[in-house]
């Protein structure tokens, strides 16, 4: 059964980050590509649990929380910003 369900996770997952990264690029104003780059980075933490669980190797779950702590302190920066205009005081 995994063998069936981890690709159509791998197609759901990456038409996500797709959607995602078109809203990155087309976003009308700077929070929506705020919200969009956190969207990114939160699929491509997917992506990396999904290839760890489907090769059977924990690095990949690792990387995943580092992808993730540097991917929630790059939003708040950003946010940060964009709500003070700097980011550190």
């Amino acid at each position: 059964m995994l063998t069936t369900v981890i690709p159509i996770a791998y197609g759901l997952v990456s038409l996500a980050f797709l959607l995602s990264f078109w809203r990155l690029l087309k976003g009308p104003d700077a929070p929506d590509r705020i919200l969009a780059l956190d969207t990114l980075y939160i699929n491509t933490l997917a992506l990396l649990v999904l290839l760890g669980i489907h090769l059977d190797n924990a690095i990949y779950f690792e990387a995943a929380l580092l992808i993730a702590m540097m991917g929630f302190v790059g939003t708040v920066a950003l946010c940060k910003y964009l709500l003070r205009g700097d980011v550190i005081e």
